[in-house]
């Protein structure tokens, strides 16, 4: 019974709140790579209703199934590209999506579980309270994201819109970014009652924008389907930039509606992004920190590997959905670099 009761003053644990946060983020980043897997196998549309309760449940029997696959049939998608789906087939392509949905659900009730017994235990630390529920919020406003962006694809589109699909990617990572920086916020507090919240250098802000704006690009990539365009490095096919690329038509919106400018651009913005983390890592090390300056040379290297090889292979689905998750951790190492920058205790 003592064990249930809750204690009648504050009893801060950090440490072990920030190891549950960091188990959370872990969750997040899987359903990264889940959600790039569903995305290359064109699972997205298979499920056509949002039951945030019910559809924790996946079809039970055969009618229920036949159910499932009458309302795919319905939408574009189908017609367009899978009138010969069989039954089975479908199914394969649900689980995706199953998957991808039971993780959302599944990450939204280990943070609720979190939160409410470090609530009840009195050991949310004087400040962070707040914190954990502005993570909580943006939880629950990517699952209305998310199927904002499945809708796209329900009525004229043959798949979601690639728009809606770059904001679904970065809001994930935004509530990633937020429990590792949290996390590591009270490790440091395990470490010295003093200390009080990092606050970014703007090295690490410049470095994290311009990885972000390499996410979102990718993410115009892959709902673009762009990656297909060309399959040769470091040329686009014979030139640089091939001939006829550019739309004329389309005017700026070449810049994220064009397939072949996007790939382009995802290409070369690699390198500012390579060129930003490095500084950042040169900076790290210059002030002694080593742990993320090693991950960073790490996850960075194996990124631009990972690219080209998603290239050459022609999106191999095992090559890309690699490549999709060393970006989270190349993210994670950045975050790590950005906080450890900022040393000073509140005296």
């Amino acid at each position: 019974m003592s064990m249930l009761s809750r204690p009648a003053s504050p009893n801060p644990q950090p440490r072990a709140l920030g190891a549950w946060l960091l188990v959370v983020a872990t969750l997040v980043f899987l359903i990264v790579v889940v959600g790039g897997i569903t995305r290359i196998t064109e699972s997205g549309l298979s499920i056509t209703e949002w039951k945030p309760i019910s559809g924790i449940l996946p079809p039970l029997n055969d009618a229920e199934w036949a159910a499932e696959f009458d309302n795919y049939k319905q939408i574009p998608q189908y017609t367009a590209f899978n009138l010969h789906m069989t039954l089975d087939g479908f199914k394969e392509i649900f689980f995706w999506e199953y998957v991808h949905r039971l993780l959302a659900r599944g990450i939204g009730a280990v943070l609720a579980v979190v939160m409410l017994v470090a609530w009840w235990r009195r050991a949310v630390p004087a400040g962070y309270g707040w914190r954990m529920i502005g993570i909580f919020a943006l939880g629950g406003m990517q699952g209305a994201i998310g199927w904002w962006m499945v809708y796209s694809g329900l009525s004229e589109r043959t798949e979601v819109s690639h728009i809606r699909l770059a904001v679904h990617l970065l809001a994930a990572l935004t509530i990633f970014s937020a429990l590792v920086w949290t996390a590591l916020d009270l490790f440091r507090l395990a470490r010295d009652p003093a200390a009080r919240p990092a606050r970014p250098a703007v090295i690490g802000l410049v470095a994290l924008g311009i990885l972000a704006v390499q996410i979102m690009l990718g993410a115009f990539v892959a709902g673009l389907r762009a990656g297909y365009a060309f399959s040769t490095w470091p040329k686009m096919g014979e030139d640089w930039f091939p001939q006829g690329g550019w739309n004329a038509l389309l005017g700026l919106a070449n810049l994220w509606d064009n397939p072949i400018v996007v790939q382009f651009i995802h290409r070369w913005w690699a390198w500012v992004a390579a060129i930003a983390a490095l500084l950042l890592a040169r900076r790290a090390m210059a002030t002694g920190i080593k742990g993320p300056v090693h991950a960073i040379a790490t996850f960075l290297t194996l990124q631009i590997l990972l690219g080209v090889a998603t290239l050459l292979t022609g999106v191999d689905i095992v090559v890309a959905v690699a490549h999709q998750g060393v970006a989270v951790l190349l993210l994670a190492s950045l975050l790590w670099a950005t906080h450890g920058l900022d040393k000073i205790k509140v005296s």
